[in-house]
């Protein structure tokens, strides 16, 4: 069994938040793959369902993002998981937005969500790091990771979360690989490819149907029709 964390803030204020856009992974997520609606639990919601082979409990806390720990250490005791069963979808302002990267273990680089979850579970836990850009100067962060995602960035942000969301059976079962190309297909589909991205079960579609080649339209004579099967041979 999986935990999967999205942090971020309660409340309508936060919710279009940059620093929200873990809780808009797990959403998505939940969403896409048929997941149970969301309950209060574990100082948070939950929702619960399969990601492949993968029984997965989804996680957003309600302690506030300093406090995030509280709510992951008790469901993680609770589910009888390690740190190792533990995946948190955070915002990272040291990646460009459309950007992820998958790591498990290390600092928190100042994350207070994930400082919090240090404090309760230690550090090695994987995490996905979502890019939110950095906003030029540290005195400006703050502002910047609770203020909205730009009119200019919603579709972008759009392809990022479904980038994620056919990428969570990979997510879930540690194929960090698959997770990447997921992702990367709805931010920079190929051009010209000719095929779509995975489906949220992880299995390919089938490629895009070529449209039919035009055909002349039929002779109306005899005459006609020994001219066009002459000009064929010429």
């Amino acid at each position: 069994m999986k935990l999967i964390v999205g942090l971020g803030n309660p409340g309508a204020k936060y919710a279009a938040n940059r620093h929200n856009v873990g809780f808009m992974a797990v959403d998505r997520i939940a969403a896409d793959h048929g997941f149970t609606p969301w309950r209060s639990r574990f100082q948070g919601e939950t929702a619960e369902g399969r990601l492949g082979e993968e029984r997965v409990t989804l996680l957003k806390p309600a302690t506030f993002m300093n406090l995030s720990g509280q709510s992951v250490g008790e469901a993680m005791r609770y589910l009888k998981l390690t740190p190792q069963d533990v995946i948190v979808l955070h915002d990272e302002l040291d990646l460009a937005p459309g950007k992820v990267r998958l790591k498990t273990g290390g600092g928190h680089a100042g994350h207070n969500g994930l400082r919090s979850i240090h404090q309760h579970i230690g550090e090695s836990y994987r995490r996905l790091r979502i890019g939110i850009g950095h906003p030029g100067h540290k005195d400006r962060v703050a502002g910047y990771v609770l203020s909205d995602f730009a009119k200019a960035e919603e579709t972008g942000l759009d392809d990022l979360l479904r980038g994620i969301s056919d990428g969570a059976v990979a997510l879930a079962a540690g194929d960090d690989a698959r997770v990447m190309n997921a992702v990367a297909v709805r931010v920079s589909p190929p051009r010209n490819s000719g095929t779509r991205p995975e489906d949220p079960e992880g299995k390919p579609l089938k490629p895009l149907a070529k449209p039919a080649a035009e055909t002349p339209p039929e002779p109306s004579s005899f005459a006609d029709r020994l001219r066009a099967l002459g000009d064929r041979f010429r």
